[in-house]
């Protein structure tokens, strides 16, 4: 599988005449490519070019006297095989910004409405323009309300939007964008997870925390979040227990019970204690979720917390131990 956007970086010089022999050329003996002018100006002493693909893979290369930037969707030629990958903040401004323009201009014009979520555009990006998951990942949020059920597109999209568009998980762009994945079909369990991460950030951010992803422990794993406010320095597990009729659980209190447990017993056990479980619901539709609400059942880890988020920004649910996170101006907590 193809992994999310990055640049290939090449500490050489490239004239024009090379980058036809070297790039163009084989490019367009194996899938039909054609060089076409940028859409944006770069400034400075770069000189820029845009490669299109019969197949609808893109292209971009940015050169300047004895270096030069790749960045592209379809196949590398062999002439940068060897070459490093950096990401978009390990590289020149002037590149990366303009590649981003050029990305985000094809993706509006490839699905219009997702224009009118720039922040979701450019954060998600290197996945919904990458070679493998570009139609898969934009497919998720356009037809299955990026996991969220008995809700609208606009509706869900507008909720991540206005939670990423506060800037707080831009240093962790790459690492968070690619949870969605490059799969080229749609996984709706497991993309539905990987947003469910999103759902306990906003969480915890609106709860007063700082949140920092993929904190590696002395076991060899990593846990999802360590949330900072003051003295307070708390890790954070976040699963996401799928909706009983997608499962062999016999209803939905056992589907949280199963999903926390395989949990429990995997990456919580090898870390020995200390971590928060959340236990995200956010996929499970009313009735579901009113079955868990009713019996609030306990889900062999604490401390922890059980909820169920809303894209209207409702989150309601359960504590179940001494959770060493004040969480009440995020999440109604139920009597």
């Amino acid at each position: 599988m193809a992994q999310p956007l990055r640049f290939r970086y090449s500490p050489t010089d490239w004239s024009e005449q090379r980058v036809r022999r070297k790039i163009l050329q084989p490019l367009r003996s194996n899938i039909g490519a054609q060089s076409v002018t940028p859409e944006f100006d770069i400034g400075g002493r770069w000189e820029t070019h845009r490669f299109e693909m019969q197949n609808g893979d893109l292209a971009l290369f940015a050169r300047t006297d004895g270096e030069a930037y790749w960045m592209g969707n379809t196949e590398t030629p062999s002439a940068l095989w060897k070459t490093d990958k950096f990401g978009w903040r390990e590289i020149p401004y002037r590149v990366s910004r303009w590649t981003q323009r050029e990305l985000l201009a094809t993706l509006h014009e490839e699905d219009p409405w997702l224009a009118d979520y720039p922040y979701i555009s450019w954060f998600f990006l290197p996945v919904f323009m990458s070679k493998d998951g570009r139609e898969s990942t934009r497919s998720f949020f356009r037809e299955h309300a990026a996991g969220f059920p008995d809700a609208g597109r606009r509706e869900t999209t507008r909720f991540f939007e206005d939670f990423l568009s506060t800037g707080v998980l831009d240093e962790y762009r790459h690492v968070m964008a690619g949870k969605l994945g490059t799969s080229d079909h749609v996984d709706r369990v497991r993309m539905s997870a990987a947003m469910g991460e999103f759902v306990a950030a906003k969480i915890l951010t609106d709860a007063g925390y700082d949140v920092v992803p993929e904190i590696e422990v002395t076991t060899g794993h990593s846990l999802d979040f360590r949330a900072r406010n003051g003295d307070t320095n708390v890790l954070v597990e976040v699963t996401r227990p799928q909706p009983p009729k997608n499962r062999a659980a016999s209803g939905p209190v056992a589907a949280v019970r199963d999903t926390a447990e395989t949990k429990v017993n995997g990456q919580l056990a090898e870390h020995g204690g200390g971590a928060v479980l959340f236990v995200d619901c956010s996929s499970f539709r009313d009735d579901t979720w009113n079955a868990v609400r009713a019996e609030q059942p306990d889900v062999r880890h604490r401390p922890a917390v059980v909820y169920r988020a809303r894209p209207n920004g409702h989150v309601e649910g359960y504590r179940k131990g001494a959770v060493p996170l004040e969480l009440a101006d995020a999440l109604e907590f139920l009597n």
